[in-house]
């Protein structure tokens, strides 16, 4: 029991809890076989729609330039992103996928699909993932971290 939260505040708590130590990893492994790590697997997919300068990739993930670009040169080093200067601003960097980010994606996506399906959504109504998504971006917000309305 924790001191100072009700019974639903604790089954909340404890059920995120079960989500992150159990479930996570078990979403990971899809792209864990394949050498990403989660952040990683982030980038490539934030990249998929379209490139994005550092900057922008930095803020739509939630984490740092620095973190950025040391995950995003190990993605350089793989072949998976090509890095360009900015053709309306010499002083900012554009990350693109190359073609072998964009099969790896291919490859990864539909186990990634799958294994958040049965770790999460598989196990709720519909009315369920709403407001499980509405809680989690009002969460998200409320932490300042960037997150995608959609």
């Amino acid at each position: 029991m924790i001191e100072g939260l009700d019974t639903d505040e604790q089954r909340a708590w404890h059920g995120l809890m079960a989500v992150f130590l159990v479930g996570i990893p078990q979403v990971e492994r899809t792209f864990r076989a394949h050498g990403l790590v989660h952040i990683e697997y982030g980038f490539l997919c934030s990249l998929e729609t379209a490139p994005k300068r550092l900057s922008d990739l930095a803020a739509i993930s939630n984490v740092s330039i620095s973190r950025l670009s040391h995950r995003i040169s190990k993605l350089v080093e793989r072949g998976y992103v090509r890095l360009r200067p900015d053709e309306n601003d010499g002083r900012a960097t554009v990350a693109e996928l190359t073609d072998t980010g964009r099969a790896l994606i291919a490859e990864i996506a539909p186990a990634h699909a799958k294994a958040l399906r049965e770790v999460l959504f598989d196990h709720l109504t519909r009315d369920q993932v709403n407001a499980l998504a509405e809680a989690m971006q009002t969460v998200g917000t409320n932490l300042g971290a960037c997150v995608d309305p959609t």
